[in-house]
């Protein structure tokens, strides 16, 4: 009996088509393009509040687009939201300290505004409530912008386009009011939330993460390490204040700044670790360098300080341990985010 040739090649087409098959039940890893609104919630993200009186509308955030990047805001004319927040550092900067009106010197690093919209207070040491009453900080803060909002309110009202805006955004002339809320109306549409990580976990990409990859996540979230007790939920912070032992003595006294408590001496934030690999130095004095620095920091178990977090202790890491866990932060970076021509000038 002859065997016809095409029953010869069957196994072949069949083995083929189920690779395809098994190829098309993975969710490809492509990053999907933006469909342009204002506000892209991510998967497994909470909703974005606003409040009440500064809801999300069109007018509102484009006034308060062009302000974040308007050097009006500061007494010299040269500085603007976006002196620090840059969008290629993922709404961070690249310096230690930023340098203010005069090249004053600036006396914090720059916190990303990624997800700031989550956060339920801002500054290092949790005294401003609100975005809307942040934006009074660097305004009026000598070694930012060192300006006045009633100054800059009356500056804007000889602009016609800032006349027309703000009426059509909040129906009254340029004020504090429409200059702080405006600001913050924008601002809370910067939120990050496409890293391989997230394809990952959120979306079911099985092939975003590497090995390596998926090593240093479990690392992370183990009890060997207790990254996760700090740097935990979907923003990677827990919001708490904490001393993870950089220095025996600080400069910078912290939270009790706000609080004048000797128990919250040297502690600070604990900030989010997206995009932490465009958001370099580190720390909240932008003393290190590079995330190699830092992870070999939490391996020492850092500096003896009376606010030393008890979760900050020797680690033991191998060399490998370290570079998965480095591996893994890197996969914590957004590069749809980085990119993304909402938040560019």
């Amino acid at each position: 009996m002859v065997i016809p040739k095409v029953l010869h090649v069957l196994p072949w087409l069949l083995i083929a088509c189920l690779a395809t098959a098994c190829r098309e039940i993975d969710p490809p890893c492509a990053v999907a393009p933006g469909s342009g609104a204002l506000l892209q919630v991510p998967p497994g993200f909470p909703p974005v509040a606003f409040p009440a009186d500064n809801a999300l509308t069109e007018a509102r955030w484009q006034l308060g687009k062009k302000l974040f990047y308007d050097p009006v805001l500061s007494v010299t004319g040269t500085h603007s939201c976006a002196s620090c927040h840059k969008t290629q550092y993922a709404m961070a900067d690249n310096l230690p300290t930023t340098p203010g009106v005069y090249d004053r010197p600036g006396t914090r690093n720059a916190p990303s505004l990624a997800n700031v919209a989550y956060h339920p207070y801002l500054i290092r040491e949790g005294s401003v409530p609100s975005l809307e009453q942040q934006v009074l900080v660097p305004i009026q803060e000598a070694n930012e912008f060192d300006h006045s909002l009633l100054v800059i309110g009356q500056q804007l009202l000889t602009d016609s386009v800032y006349v027309q805006m703000s009426r059509a955004a909040y129906n009254r002339l340029p004020d504090p009011y429409v200059i702080t809320f405006a600001i913050a109306n924008f601002e809370r549409t910067i939120i990050s939330g496409n890293s391989p990580y997230d394809q990952y976990t959120a979306q079911g990409c099985t092939q975003a993460l590497s090995t390596s990859q998926q090593r240093g996540m479990q690392l992370f979230f183990s009890t060997k390490t207790n990254c996760f007790k700090c740097h935990g939920g979907f923003n990677f912070t827990e919001y708490a204040f904490e001393n993870n032992g950089l220095y025996e003595e600080y400069a910078d006294v912290g939270r009790m700044r706000f609080t004048h408590d000797s128990t919250d001496l040297a502690r600070f934030k604990v900030p989010s670790l997206r995009n932490v690999g465009y958001t370099a130095p580190y720390m909240h004095d932008g003393s290190m360098q590079s995330l190699s620095e830092v992870i070999a920091h939490y391996d020492r178990g850092g500096a003896n300080h009376p606010s030393k977090s008890a979760l900050i202790k020797p680690l033991h890491l191998t060399e490998r341990e370290k570079g998965e866990l480095l591996d893994f932060l890197l996969s914590l970076s957004d590069e749809q985010f980085v990119a993304d021509a909402r938040f560019r000038n």
